[in-house]
């Protein structure tokens, strides 16, 4: 257990005075007061559009603020691009990838850090040590567009932790991490603090929060509404000084059975060509109607190859089309357009530029999934169907934007979420399937999203969550299984469910029974 110990008085190794940025429609930051001292672990908390990344882009010269003042240990400074930031000492780990898909691990983490610090090829040596000293494996050579999301988030975090840093800002590192790979980075981060490295963190996993975090500054709207620390604060305190009202963020919801299976998987294995990819395994699972079912696994293990066979991006011969069913119909030679029709709605695991197109606006992106709803008659679009459908989508869904036309980039990754989750709802699936639904989202927008499933289970619908976080799929799943080097564990049901079982599970342990779960007295 961490406890976190006051920082001694000392120069800053940052200071931010009355910073603000104003976008059209919209003071992201507005005249924010930041302080962080050498070797603190500080945390900035709020909801999904309280101006956090925003103020994190500013930090590292990615955008640049309209007023106020940053000043670097003790000297004013003007933070004209990121290779300024980096050459101070400020490194970054992005939320959203900032990775170029054609290229090696070795080579993404060799552009980042310039020509001085040798080949990819030299690189790669300290990359696997670094990689595997912070229990993160990853190999050079690897191209990025083979890696699984969970993956990609390594790179990213191991490009950073090779530099010379004195701050190291980390934008939802632990998004798409076990437990225990957040455990051993958490370890690292700790060990660089008591170096003098300062850490600026960002999380909505609050229980992360009080365990690592020495202090916490809490914005709201875009101003900074308190200060705390977090270890002196329950998970409901914080969520409460987020984003006010905390009583209906976290809800334990009934488990139900759920009806006839809609979704059956039967014997599906598939070779995946990717020398480095997953293969699956004679995989067996079904989903009813009227019910949820939660896949757990560490990222890499087949989570990626199944959603594809889903959804139809990877198809299989129609000889094996029995495969996968939807309501007793073949489906695994179709594709995805025609599975839509048999009611699948799906949301990927990767928002921008596979959820969603960066550069159209919400009201086209609406139209991308949702075009078999009447959205097109005779061959045209219907423009003011569009538009009321990314309104109603928006309305309902609590998604923060100036309106339907503002691009999905402009959006927060929270937000961004919950317009295309509500996208999907909206078209009223008989089949969801989601990854990650909740991701790097604030506690009021994951509520919202929970709430949203659990009214779509209710409403009739199989609902397939696959996830990296066990306490969101212990709360809305009424069955659990897990993934492992592409085979799946049997499904079990949730009540009679154990974490150290999934843990079990998520590395092959399912073979043998499992120990029978307490009995409540």
């Amino acid at each position: 257990m961490f406890n976190p110990v006051p920082i001694p008085d000392q120069i800053p190794r940052l200071q931010l005075r009355r910073i603000s940025k104003r976008y059209p429609g919209c003071l992201a930051n507005d005249a924010i007061d930041l302080s962080i001292a050498p070797g603190e672990i500080h945390a900035l908390l709020g909801e999904n559009g309280a101006g956090k990344s925003t103020l994190m882009k500013i930090i590292y010269g990615v955008t640049h603020a309209d007023s106020g003042e940053m000043i670097w240990q003790g000297q004013r400074v003007t933070m004209r691009n990121p290779a300024q930031a980096r050459g101070l000492g400020i490194g970054m780990v992005f939320q959203h990838f900032s990775l170029f898909e054609t290229l090696s691990v070795a080579q993404n983490i060799a552009l980042a850090m310039g020509a001085t610090a040798g080949t990819p090829k030299q690189l790669e040596p300290k990359i696997r040590e670094v990689s595997q000293r912070y229990g993160m494996a990853l190999e050079p050579e690897r191209l990025v567009h083979s890696l699984s999301i969970g993956e990609r988030q390594r790179v990213e975090i191991i490009r950073c932790l090779m530099q010379d840093i004195r701050l190291l800002i980390l934008d939802e590192p632990t998004s798409v991490l076990t437990p225990q790979e957040a455990d051993e980075l958490f370890v690292t981060l700790r060990r660089l603090a008591a170096e003098g490295c300062s850490i600026l963190f960002i999380s909505h996993k609050l229980g992360e929060v009080r365990a690592l975090c020495h202090s916490a500054t809490v914005l709201r709207g875009g101003r900074v509404a308190g200060h705390c620390v977090p270890a002196e604060c329950s998970d409901r305190q914080l969520a409460q000084l987020m984003v006010g009202e905390a009583a209906e963020l976290i809800t334990d919801y009934p488990k139900v059975m759920g009806a006839a299976a809609f979704l059956t998987v039967s014997g599906l294995s598939w070779h995946n060509p990717d020398p480095f990819g997953c293969s699956l395994k004679n995989i067996d699972f079904n989903v009813r109607s009227g019910e949820i079912v939660g896949v757990a696994g560490v990222a890499g293990n087949g989570q990626d190859e199944l959603l594809a066979l889903l959804s139809g991006e990877e198809r299989l011969p129609r000889v094996d089309s029995a495969t996968i069913s939807f309501g007793g119909q073949p489906v695994a030679h179709l594709r995805p357009d025609a599975r839509r029709k048999l009611g699948l709605a799906f949301v990927p695991a990767e928002r921008l530029g596979h959820g969603a197109v960066p550069e159209l606006s919400l009201a086209d992106n609406a139209l991308l999934t949702a075009f078999q709803q009447g959205l097109i008659s005779n061959g045209l679009i219907q423009r003011g169907k569009v538009q009321a459908l990314a309104e109603d989508i928006i309305r309902r869904f609590g998604v923060k934007t100036p309106d339907a036309q503002a691009p999905a980039r402009s959006l927060s990754g929270g937000n961004l979420q919950k317009f295309i989750l509500g996208r999907e709802i909206l078209q009223q699936p008989k089949l969801l399937v989601a990854a990650h639904p909740t991701w790097g989202v604030d506690v009021g927008a994951a509520a919202t999203i929970h709430r949203a499933l659990i009214a779509l289970r209710d409403a009739g619908a199989a609902i397939l969550v696959i996830s990296e976080d066990l306490d969101e799929l212990f709360q809305v799943s009424d069955r659990l299984a897990a993934l492992c080097a592409g085979r799946l564990s049997p499904l079990k049901a949730t009540v009679d469910t154990r974490l150290i079982d999934v843990g079990g599970w998520m590395a092959g342990q399912f073979d043998a029974p499992q120990s029978p779960a307490p009995v409540a007295l």
